[in-house]
């Protein structure tokens, strides 16, 4: 199982033709919220097993289970979960709760656990934590702002269970303890959970056509128009929340135009990288929780990948591939930060690094037939992202919940004529 899931889609690569796009207008930059502190509770059931592997959405619910109840701070107490279990009613054993072990771990259990390990601050995610190894620990909630120097967490520090929003990340002391005694934990068995829809983009009227699920059933994510003829769709998540936004791709001029969101709107990042002919591929090339942009250049095979959403220089490039093939992109053994891929479409072989290097494959195996385009996506909710296919004369999509040789775990019939297919998780579910 995973500890995290990228939203990575390799629809981006299907279309590369013709005609430059008309410019898009970007987003106005958001301004962070001041702190605050909210007090509404919120009923949860479990879905996980006690010491199973849990969702971040299922870590969050049950961090709010004990939100607004005004339970006193008591080390020597204990309150139980929705499910009955009681969990000690301090800060670890409140962690200890939202992460439904099998016991209430102290803050030095928390760190010593062969089932936490250290990450960056940058990529924290929901449901992680910052633990001082003595004294206290808080569950990280959300990202507040899309520079990552804002946030928002569960703390049952002091009475009662708060909600805290707006915390400077860089602030000299974080719920009544120095910051620099924090360290930032990921729990190994917490995944993203949150399965990909999929959906379609129009080039003849540039409609995004968008489903919350992978499978038949309308179109409840949205319809709207988004880019210009001659266009690439991308989506990923560009500024971490854990929900995908759509983006455009100009192979006339190399420009990147994403939008946090899944909707109508304006862009919130226009970035210049790569050059004429080189195909997008987008993925989270450093684990921090953000997709960002990269290329695949055809004539020599290399992709150049930036880890920052900005126009500049690659920040890793290396050789992979072969003449006709599509690049791919995607967190294939769920451990938080994404590959890469190559499809051949002579062969219908896909062949997966794990890593963003050179290297062997950790994964070959044939899917699809002649004709067939790859679309890459969590389909399952597993944190692993898996190659599923569209073929454009009949409309049908092949979802494969494995990468392995050519077995469809199910088929079901979505989009039109010319249209390019795309996933993403636009709902967060």
């Amino acid at each position: 199982m995973s500890i995290d899931r990228s939203v990575v889609r390799a629809a981006a690569t299907l279309a590369l033709a013709g005609l430059a796009g008309a410019a898009l207008t970007a987003a106005p930059a958001q301004a962070a919220a001041p702190a605050m502190t909210t007090t509404l509770a919120a009923a949860t059931v479990s879905s996980s097993t006690v010491g199973g592997y849990i969702t971040r959405s299922e870590i969050i619910e049950r961090a709010k289970y004990w939100l607004g109840k005004n339970l006193t701070y008591n080390q020597g107490g204990s309150y139980p979960d929705s499910d009955g279990k009681y969990y000690r009613t301090d800060c670890s054993g409140y962690v200890s709760m939202a992460w439904h072990l099998s016991d209430s771990l102290n803050t030095v259990g928390i760190a010593n656990s062969t089932d936490t390990y250290e990450i960056s601050r940058s990529q924290l995610k929901a449901g992680d934590v910052l633990n001082s190894y003595y004294d206290h620990v808080i569950l990280f909630d959300k990202w507040d702002d899309a520079a990552h120097t804002t946030f928002s967490y569960y703390s049952f520090g002091s009475t009662p269970v708060k909600h805290i929003t707006g915390m400077s990340i860089n602030a000299s002391t974080i719920d009544g303890h120095p910051n620099g005694d924090y360290k930032a934990l990921r729990y190994k068995k917490a995944i993203d959970g949150g399965s990909d829809g999929i959906g379609m983009w129009d080039p003849s009227n540039h409609y995004f056509h968008l489903r919350n699920t992978a499978n038949a059933g309308g179109n409840d994510a949205g319809d709207f128009v988004f880019g210009a003829t001659g266009m690439v769709p991308l989506t990923g998540d560009w500024d971490g929340v854990g929900t995908d936004g759509v983006g455009m791709y100009d192979p006339s001029n190399h420009m990147f135009y994403l939008r946090n969101s899944a909707n109508a709107g304006g862009n919130s990042y226009e970035v210049n990288f790569g050059s004429i002919g080189d195909i997008p591929v987008m993925g989270d090339w450093d684990g921090n929780g953000t997709v960002t942009v990269g290329v695949w250049r055809p004539s020599n095979h290399t992709f150049y990948l930036k880890n920052s959403n900005t126009s500049g220089v690659a920040d890793k490039s290396f050789v992979y591939g072969g003449d006709g093939m599509i690049p791919l992109a995607g967190d294939w053994d769920g451990v938080g930060a994404d590959g890469i891929g190559m499809y051949d479409p002579a062969t219908r072989m896909v062949y997966l690094r794990n890593a963003t290097n050179a290297g062997g494959n950790d994964f070959e195996f044939q899917y699809g037939t002649v004709g067939h385009k790859p679309v890459v996506g969590d389909f399952d909710g597993d944190g692993k992202d898996t190659v599923a296919v569209w073929m454009p004369n009949t409309h049908v999509f092949s979802i494969n919940n494995q990468n392995t040789n050519n077995v469809a775990d199910y088929e079901f019939n979505f989009g039109g004529d010319g249209m390019i297919p795309v996933a993403g998780d636009w709902d967060g579910k």
